[in-house]
């Protein structure tokens, strides 16, 4: 089982980044997929989710509402995050989870640095 983030990077203020979660070793459209994020110093946190591909509902953790998207293409089992109008208090490490809810299970990738910064 393989996530692999990447398109993290460094952007000014109001800029934006397309992050990348590519994946394999597991049926991809049983799976919700998530992206987190941790900032030092703090807890992770979920930022944006997509679910299985019978549905593909997404949710949103209030501040990124708007500036960010979520979405899905089968045919590359990737996901990815459009994230829009970047301010400070996005930067993080970004982390992409996959998640089965029949019979939990949870796969993690490594992280993808996200710096907004003037």
């Amino acid at each position: 089982v393989q996530l692999q983030a990447s398109g993290g990077g460094l952007v000014q203020p109001g800029g934006s980044l397309r992050l990348s979660c590519v994946t394999s070793g597991f049926n991809f459209d049983y799976y919700a997929i998530g992206w987190f994020r941790q900032a030092p110093g703090k807890e992770r946190e979920g930022v944006a989710c997509i679910s299985s591909s019978a549905d593909d509902n997404t949710y949103y953790t209030e501040s990124v509402k708007g500036r960010f998207t979520i979405s899905r293409d089968k045919a590359k089992s990737t996901v990815y995050l459009q994230m829009n109008s970047l301010e400070p208090e996005d930067t993080a490490v970004y982390i992409c989870n996959a998640h089965r809810a029949l019979n939990p299970v949870d796969y993690w990738g490594k992280g993808t640095q996200v710096t907004v910064s003037s």
